[in-house]
């Protein structure tokens, strides 16, 4: 009989009530399995602890860090950190890497979710939804001539970032008669073509499109990639769309190019440091949505998250490789070796 493989998910994948926010269903996954324990833990954490990976053979995580310290124990139990999502920038790949524990997210459960949230803030700032919300509440009918939204026929949508959620934005917003670039050191031109888009350098993107789309991951190379210098390259009427993650965008530079009229209006679902801050400036403009890091989530998008991550960790439980492993060199750690030669 095989030894017993202990999960613990964090707390933060629950609900006001205590139920699970991607319902019941996936954690069938788990009770299917002979050798799975798990649980939740015992209390919501900003960060895995050394003790939770001495405590569990996998650990399913949220909005939790990840950092080096959590693996720096001598009792080392755990052998998978499963990401809730696509994001893994708050998890120590390095650390985990030459510690022997597996990394995975779940890629293909957001593509959808993520790419359709895009094109919520496109339709949303381009028909000016929430300012005519406004005037209907306020009584202020009158003033809607004032008001005029931006048709999308010809306009031109880049996405900053063609992975796999790029890819689906732009195949989404290809029926709306948009123009499509893209703008990616790493893409090919001709998938990319292929969907109606064209592989551009950055700059040209940015002074080309009415709205940029920030799709891209969070890394040191894209850190801050929209700065004062990139917004004054966008025309003043165009949006700037923010999906990935809070940090690949200059909060404070954003903030000068909204209040001087150097670009339209901006859609933020990420923020540098989330929460926002109740008072935050950025909250105050007229010409900002916002959204708490939340604008994807659906019941359809966080079961689809869930039954992949989950997977993962059934696969791992049961000495398979998992599909979307996001520090495949680990595979080489004796560790992890000794692991799947079972």
């Amino acid at each position: 009989m095989s030894a017993t493989f202990r999960v613990g998910l964090t707390r933060d994948l629950l609900t006001a009530a205590g139920e699970p926010s991607f319902g019941s269903a996936p954690l069938d996954l788990l009770n299917s399995a002979s050798n799975i324990e798990w649980e939740y833990l015992p209390a919501k954490v900003e960060a895995i602890s050394a003790a939770d990976a001495a405590r569990y053979d996998a650990i399913y995580v949220a909005s939790s860090r990840v950092p080096a310290a959590t693996v720096d124990t001598k009792d080392l139990r755990v052998r998978l950190i499963a990401r809730h999502g696509v994001g893994f920038d708050a998890v120590d790949l390095p650390a985990m890497t030459a510690q022997g524990v597996l990394v995975t997210n779940t890629p293909d459960a957001v593509r959808r979710p993520v790419a359709t949230a895009t094109l919520t803030f496109v339709l949303a700032l381009a028909q000016k939804l929430l300012i005519k919300d406004r005037l209907t509440r306020d009584g202020r009918w009158s003033e809607r001539t004032d008001h005029m939204g931006m048709g999308l026929t010809g306009r031109t949508l880049g996405v900053i970032g063609a992975g796999s959620i790029g890819r689906e934005t732009l195949r989404l917003a290809k029926v709306l008669d948009l123009d499509l670039l893209a703008a990616d050191p790493y893409a090919d031109a001709t998938q990319l073509a292929a969907l109606g888009a064209r592989l551009v350098p950055i700059d040209t993107l940015l002074a080309t499109a009415d709205f940029v789309c920030v799709t891209c991951l969070l890394t040191e190379e894209t850190r801050h990639l929209i700065d004062a210098r990139a917004l004054a390259l966008m025309k003043r009427s165009a949006y700037l769309i923010n999906v990935a993650r809070g940090p690949i965008v200059d909060e404070v530079a954003l903030l000068d190019a909204l209040r001087s009229g150097q670009i339209a209006g901006a859609g933020l679902d990420v923020f540098e440091s989330e929460p926002i801050a109740a008072g935050h400036p950025l909250l105050q403009l007229p010409n900002v949505i916002v959204t708490p890091h939340a604008l994807c989530w659906t019941d359809e998008c966080f079961a689809a998250i869930a039954r992949s991550g989950l997977g993962s960790v059934v696969d791992v439980a049961l000495h398979r490789t998992p599909k979307h492993l996001v520090n495949p060199e680990a595979l080489a750690h004796p560790r992890v070796a000794a692991w799947f030669a079972r």
